[in-house]
């Protein structure tokens, strides 16, 4: 491998990375939204909402992420007079527009059961003990349930935020120029496909690696309760002797 070349390919794809960044960090923060209302859509004992939320998940769950980007972006393109009478032609037309769409969608479909679960392992206890102190409706969800159900989700959805990291990727099919684009980009240029996704791998790697840190430190702070207590010194404790 040429080490310089390597080098250099390193500079060139970090040029991607806001891009990659934007897209993931996006999604995420429009899917959880999304997760958040498909997930109480599963809890509100409303049959119809249900039956609405478990189908949308089975479908964007059951399918391929790059086929829910090649229908977004080339199949409602074909629909272009219809989406310009409803004024929505200059969202579909941009492909930026339509890999946060179909990320989000995606993300989603996941995070909902994610944050399902969450909500599912609040202990009744915690729940009844609240309400015994007056505690009720979105008080009671704001202080008790969501606090506890953002711990318990956290670990599966940080998972979640990786995957969104990478499936970011999938976005250089429509032309975006994210580092997977930047290196099919350079490969083609320079026919050097291993050193270039070689590269490409390791800048993901960086990326994954800084967000699991901020999520182990976010688990950490969300969780007092599992945090070691001081060590005493021992002239400390015999001074209370």
């Amino acid at each position: 491998m040429d080490f310089s070349f390597m080098r250099d390919t390193f500079f060139s794809l970090l040029s991607g990375v806001p891009l990659t960044l934007n897209l993931a960090l996006t999604a995420v923060a429009f899917g959880a939204v999304l997760a958040m209302l498909l997930a109480l859509m599963r809890m509100s004992g409303i049959r119809v909402l249900d039956a609405i939320a478990q189908a949308y998940v089975f479908v964007f769950r059951g399918t391929p992420l790059l086929v829910q980007i090649f229908l977004i972006y080339y199949g409602l393109g074909q629909f272009r007079p219809t989406l310009q009478e409803l004024g929505l032609w200059t969202f579909f037309r941009e492909p930026y527009w339509c890999a946060v769409l179909a990320l989000t969608l995606n993300t989603g479909a996941y995070a909902s059961e994610i944050f399902r679960g969450g909500l599912q392992s609040v202990p009744h206890q915690q729940v009844e003990a609240a309400r015994a102190c007056g505690m009720s409706g979105f008080l009671l969800f704001r202080r008790i349930v969501f606090p506890i159900a953002v711990r318990q989700a956290l670990p599966a959805y940080g998972s979640e935020i990786i995957l969104m990291v990478k499936a970011t990727s999938l976005a250089s099919v429509i032309t975006m120029m994210e580092v997977t684009g930047i290196a099919a980009k350079l490969i083609s240029q320079t026919f050097r496909a291993v050193e270039v996704f070689v590269v490409a791998g390791l800048i993901y790697l960086i990326l994954n690696f800084a967000i699991t840190r901020i999520i182990m430190a976010l688990e950490w702070w969300l969780s007092p309760h599992l945090r070691r207590p001081p060590a005493v010194e021992p002239r400390l404790e015999a001074a209370h002797v």
